[in-house]
């Protein structure tokens, strides 16, 4: 006489079904799958801080952009009803100044805490620049939670470092630089 298990049935319908829901909800969707092309075509980027997922997320995709040249791309990123913001020009200006050094090695050194804003260093080490950013959560818009300010039309304004921006990553602990 065979003997046949009574749990064979309940165990084909349970995986069956977990194997469906996974299908559906497991699937990335085109956002997911052009980060995942973006991070695997793009040097690595150096981290000290404390980033949120966001505010890491945005600073690798500016260094991305500003890689690329994708000006449009990078002036998406601008914060939405910012006086004074011009993310074009502002973009134009960053690729024009930081293309070559976003190409290579890059650190970005995140202060302070990251529930509505955080400032962020990013330390170009192929071409010894620094560019300081404004990022900013929860603006209202569609498509991300994050957006920087993009209020640097003049080339100037775009390249200058404040003094009180130390010159490698980690001098200050990650805390305040104001």
């Amino acid at each position: 006489m065979k003997r046949t298990s009574r749990w064979r049935p309940v165990l084909g319908a349970t995986a069956l079904a977990i194997g469906a829901l996974s299908a559906c909800s497991d699937r990335p969707g085109e956002e997911e799958i052009r980060y995942a092309e973006d991070y695997g075509g793009h040097a690595p980027l150096a981290v000290v801080g404390y980033p949120s997922v966001g505010s890491l997320r945005m600073a690798q995709e500016i260094v991305w952009r500003t890689a690329d040249g994708d000006t449009e791309a990078l002036a998406s990123f601008a914060a939405p009803g910012v006086v004074n913001s011009a993310p074009a020009k502002t973009a134009e200006n960053w690729i024009a100044a930081f293309g070559k050094g976003a190409r290579g090695q890059v650190t970005a050194e995140f202060y302070d805490e990251a529930s509505k804003r955080q400032m962020v260093v990013l330390y170009f080490h192929d071409t010894g620049q620094i560019k300081e950013l404004s990022l900013r959560s929860g603006m209202g818009g569609e498509d991300r939670d994050w957006y920087v300010y993009m209020d640097q039309p003049d080339m100037a304004d775009a390249t200058a470092v404040r003094p009180s921006i130390p010159k490698t990553p980690g001098a200050r602990g990650s805390k305040s630089t104001s």
